[in-house]
């Protein structure tokens, strides 16, 4: 990613960078979908998908308390992909590849977003 001089903390956080780029797959893939699909399925799988980063960027800034919240929604939206993934290959928008990638880097990021919640649950929880 493009480090700017004006730089937030949240930004070196690998869940971050991780989460930022798995938007960016779905951004690519979803320029394949039907138009007739651009307020739903397509608008739906990329906010959800943008959502993830989003949400650890707004959480990262607050309280140990806050960022656990948002990084649960964070967690919420990583599976919401999963549905969208599979409604998108059910309609043959993308391969079965593709549909395997979102799986695998969603896993990812859902075993990084449940062990940071854990490590913070355990700092609020002293």
């Amino acid at each position: 990613m493009r480090r700017s001089k004006y730089h937030f903390k949240f930004e070196e956080l690998t869940i971050y960078t991780t989460a930022m780029e798995f938007g960016e797959v779905v951004n690519v893939q979803t320029k394949k979908f039907p138009k007739d699909e651009r307020f739903e399925l397509t608008s739906q799988f990329k906010r959800a998908a943008d959502s993830i980063a989003l949400n650890i960027a707004e959480g990262a800034s607050g309280s140990d308390k806050q960022f656990h919240n948002y990084l649960g929604n964070a967690w919420y939206s990583a599976h919401e992909c999963i549905a969208c993934s599979s409604k998108a290959w059910l309609r043959n928008y993308i391969t079965t590849e593709e549909d395997e990638e979102n799986r695998r880097l969603i896993t990812e990021l859902s075993k990084m977003i449940t062990t940071l919640r854990a490590i913070i649950f355990k700092r609020i929880n002293i």
